[in-house]
């Protein structure tokens, strides 16, 4: 997407066709309202998780969630840029107005998911206390668990949100969608590799 305003100034077209006839622009919602209710039902029952301290379902919350955020950030990062950078630009365009909304309620649930109860079964199990054996890894954890949730709240959403609202214009800026794509995918692949940290410090805890 970055190449739009180029594509149409290599082909002298740019002061003749506006950039949304030339590159056709599917509609889409910034919010996907159908999937507001999975969203509702996901956090109720992590509420009724917490609330009723059932180990097995905070343990569950934080594995399944935590894994999905690990899966979704390598993949994006080390999977889809590399492809994304490499198609046209009506295919990019198709996939980010199909994709991009979904992330805007999968990523801030997973975030709210992994930590609220990895914060719950740390509590339960007796983590959080200074006289448990490895205290100093899960410190550990929640730092490089607190910068992720910065990167991919602070960052990776708001870029998000603004590319949808960028294509929502009559005449959407290219190189600024190229900008916050690019900004998308290396915030994804960062907070994936540091995922990759957390599952060293997990499993270092569970195996010691």
């Amino acid at each position: 997407m970055t190449d739009v305003t180029h594509v149409l100034e290599s082909t002298g077209a740019r002061a003749e066709v506006a950039p949304e006839a030339a590159v056709h622009r599917p509609s889409f919602q910034i919010v996907p309202v159908r999937g507001l209710p999975i969203v509702a039902v996901v956090l109720a029952c992590l509420v009724v998780a917490i609330a009723t301290n059932r180990l097995w379902a905070i343990d569950f919350f934080h594995v399944v969630s935590g894994g999905i955020w690990t899966a979704l950030d390598l993949f994006l990062g080390f999977v889809i840029g590399p492809i994304l950078g490499r198609l046209s630009i009506p295919a990019r365009i198709e996939f980010t107005t199909r994709f991009m909304p979904k992330m805007v309620l999968i990523m801030p649930t997973l975030v709210t998911c992994t930590l609220a109860a990895g914060w719950q079964l740390a509590r339960h199990e007796g983590y959080l206390t200074s006289s448990y054996s490895h205290h100093g890894w899960i410190v550990a954890s929640f730092i490089v668990v607190a910068v992720m949730a910065i990167i991919a709240l602070g960052l990776l959403e708001p870029a998000n949100i603004a590319v949808l609202f960028e294509l929502k214009k009559p005449e959407p800026d290219g190189e600024i969608i190229g900008r916050l794509m690019r900004r998308f995918i290396m915030t994804a692949g960062i907070t994936g590799a540091m995922q990759v940290a957390t599952l060293v410090i997990m499993t270092r805890i569970a195996t010691t």
